[in-house]
């Protein structure tokens, strides 16, 4: 980094140095930039660390717009279990009575959609059983970079993941698949008759107060006030960086395609996991871990032993494709929460390796360290 990472804190709480440091971490691992919410028996504390754009000395704003990756899962999830609450549609309902024009395998429900066990490939790309990544839509690297303001269609999403062949037999196994949750936006239109966007808006946002977060389409634009996110790839024996802050997300349609905030994302999370979103039975589907995964309807529950207190957490963090990061993370009834939005920017360092060590000690920090509510 070019830059002196620092880091600022809000005067909301009393000065909490242990996620000032936590929050740090990350930018001394190699991210540009970090904006930090958390709210808890202590109140609500809000931090940044970094730099909203390279070269520059201004830290991210707290109250920044960010593209949220997969934490739109979440979302989506939430809006089908809307439908499902409202009687409009069946958990265990087949998802091709409500979209035949994909042949889908009659044995995929509602259910497997949001609990990645349906067996669908995955558009953006597949681990071999050896291991080896098999590439898909193009979603990292130069190849993303230089196709990053394409418009996808989500039935040409879900087409080209139906040619491939199914990874296993319905409700047999678990692979967490984008292609289930643009499944699962188009199911949401066929059943309401109302856009992806629209029903959101409706069911989820307008009732939450949620006024900054949104489902962009073809928008490339991240409404300001925003941190810079960057692409730092290979090109030939070049590495190269270039601001990925305005992009396309129509390629994660359903999967990772939102904008929001750290103040909305906790409203959202709070509000789901306190069950103002949806009925008693339905929460606890959502919230029991399935599958090697440890995925429920939308979220992964997780239990961080009894080395850490036998603490858990409900949690969906997300990557957009190039620059962009999220957090969301709770205790299982919404009474502590953590959220955040990361940059990308130009260090040399492997997101994958860095960023769970990083994580890791914002966890313990907010979750086993410091008391909790709930």
């Amino acid at each position: 980094m070019s830059e002196s990472p620092t880091t600022t804190a809000t005067t909301a709480n009393p000065d909490r140095p242990d996620l000032q440091r936590a929050a740090q971490d990350f930018v001394d691992a190699g991210f540009a930039g970090i904006q930090l919410r958390v709210n808890d028996a202590h109140g609500e504390w809000t931090g940044s660390a970094g730099v909203s754009e390279l070269g520059k000395e201004a830290k991210p704003a707290t109250d920044g717009r960010f593209w949220v990756g997969s934490t739109t899962k979440t979302f989506v999830a939430a809006l089908v279990l809307r439908l499902v609450a409202d009687g409009a549609i069946g958990l265990d309902t087949p998802v091709a009575d409500h979209l035949p024009r994909f042949g889908l395998d009659r044995r995929i429900t509602v259910r497997m959609l949001l609990q990645h066990t349906s067996g669908v490939h995955n558009f953006t790309g597949e681990l071999d059983p050896d291991g080896t990544f098999v590439p898909g839509l193009p979603g990292v690297g130069k190849d993303w970079v230089e196709n990053r303001f394409h418009s996808y269609r989500p039935d040409e999403l879900v087409e080209f993941a139906l040619a491939k062949p199914a990874r296993f037999e319905p409700g047999t196994d678990q692979s967490y698949s984008n292609t289930n949750y643009t499944l699962a936006v188009l199911l949401v239109e066929a059943v309401t008759g109302g856009s992806y966007a629209e029903e959101m808006g409706r069911r989820i946002l307008a009732p939450l107060g949620l006024r900054e977060t949104l489902v962009p389409g073809d928008s490339t634009e991240l409404p300001a006030p925003h941190a810079h996110g960057y692409c730092r790839y290979q090109d030939g024996d070049e590495w190269k960086v270039v601001d990925v802050t305005r992009q396309n997300l129509s390629l994660l349609t359903g999967a990772g395609d939102m904008i929001s905030t750290t103040r909305d994302l906790h409203t959202f999370f709070s509000a789901l996991l306190g069950g103002r979103l949806l009925p008693d039975p339905l929460l606890a589907e959502l919230r029991t871990p399935h599958g090697m995964l440890g995925y429920g309807l939308g979220v992964f529950v997780q239990d961080l032993g009894p080395e850490n207190g036998g603490v858990t957490i409900v949690h969906h963090n997300g990557g957009a494709p190039g620059g962009y990061g999220a957090l969301m993370i709770a205790t299982p009834d919404g009474g502590t929460t953590l959220t955040a939005g990361l940059t990308t920017g130009d260090a040399e360092m492997n997101p994958a390796v860095e960023f769970p060590k990083a994580l890791d000690r914002l966890i313990k920090a907010v979750f086993v360290a410091a008391p909790a509510a709930g």
